[in-house]
């Protein structure tokens, strides 16, 4: 079969023939692959600097993927052995069945996401209906699909923030109420923050940022002091793609109601994780079928990973790779 193959650490996994995986247990079973998205995850284990390398050179890569079995169903599922390929190996008791009407690029594409959205939303933030949500970094594609989240699962107000302008506008035509350029000087956005938390009090942050611009979020939220009447404001840090650690002072959550919790498969109960394999993956890829969400895509052929792994994606978008 071809497949995504890689000979060398630190290296780009090349298109090449590689032996057909053969199930060891009753448990597994084939899965034509249809489409798998290039993830972070998968870029890291290759280069050699992830705690979880690949080993045993040469190996196919990729973590998940969708495709078909041998009866013809359409599903997603996460690899025993690398899912950039033809065929792989899936266990099926980790099987997702997937619309008739969901395109495999799309259903590649969302699973990632969804994890970095719905999960933090739902099962760490607890959003209720009608509450205030800020999304701290929402041109990146998870972001982009909380946005999404955030009004199917009931947030009166959306506020969002970023640095890429165009996306950032369609945000706002997409329905949010406030949008914050992060390209503005610092106390710029700590002021524009501040007026919009005193006239609509936030109630969830969803932070795929960290780094300087949750520094200014905070400020912004707990500028009142001890005299203004706390509003609890819960901060999910999701990712960090503007810094890895912060300056907290211990006396910013003594003396203001905000909450600071994570985000990421380590903070997860196994009823999370049982969460997002029987509720949110299915509910998700309906309302993706039904074309009430969607993701930006930027799409790339198996005979091209090469080229493909080193490639810049454009903003807003994820790769996934098409097999034939």
């Amino acid at each position: 079969m071809k497949a995504a193959v890689l000979h060398q650490l630190g290296t780009s996994p090349i298109y090449s023939d590689f032996p057909e995986p053969v199930p060891q247990t009753d448990e597994q079973l084939i899965v034509h692959v249809k489409a798998a998205a290039v993830h972070n995850l998968d870029k890291g284990r290759a280069s050699g600097k992830h705690y979880a390398n690949y080993s045993n050179l040469p190996t196919v890569v990729g973590f998940d993927g969708v495709g078909t079995l041998e009866d013809g169903s359409r599903v997603y599922a996460q690899g025993v052995t690398g899912m950039i390929a033809q065929k792989s190996i899936i266990n099926k008791k980790q099987v997702t069945t997937l619309p008739d009407n969901l395109s495999f690029s799309l259903a590649a594409a969302l699973p990632n996401a969804i994890m970095g959205s719905a999960m933090p939303l739902v099962n760490r933030a607890k959003l209720q209906k009608g509450e205030t949500v800020f999304i701290n970094g929402a041109t990146g594609v998870t972001g982009l699909l909380a946005f999404q989240l955030a009004q199917y699962y009931g947030a009166s107000t959306l506020i969002v923030s970023g640095r890429n302008p165009h996306l950032l506008d369609q945000l706002k035509q997409a329905g949010a109420n406030e949008i914050i350029s992060l390209n503005q000087k610092d106390e710029a956005i700590i002021e524009q923050i501040k007026a919009i938390h005193q006239q609509t009090p936030i109630d969830i942050v969803i932070d795929y940022l960290w780094g300087k611009p949750i520094e200014l979020l905070i400020r912004s939220l707990t500028s009142g002091g001890i005299h203004r009447l706390p509003h609890r404001t819960r901060v999910v840090a999701v990712g960090e793609m503007a810094g890895a650690a912060i300056h907290l002072p211990s006396a910013v959550l003594r003396s203001s109601a905000l909450e600071l919790i994570g985000s990421g498969l380590g903070s997860f109960s196994q009823q999370d994780l049982l969460d997002y394999k029987t509720k949110f993956l299915p509910e998700i890829f309906e309302l993706a079928a039904l074309g009430k969400i969607a993701i930006n895509i930027q799409q790339e052929t198996l005979e091209n990973i090469e080229e493909a792994w080193t490639q810049k994606v454009e903003a807003g978008k994820k790769m996934v790779i098409q097999i034939t």
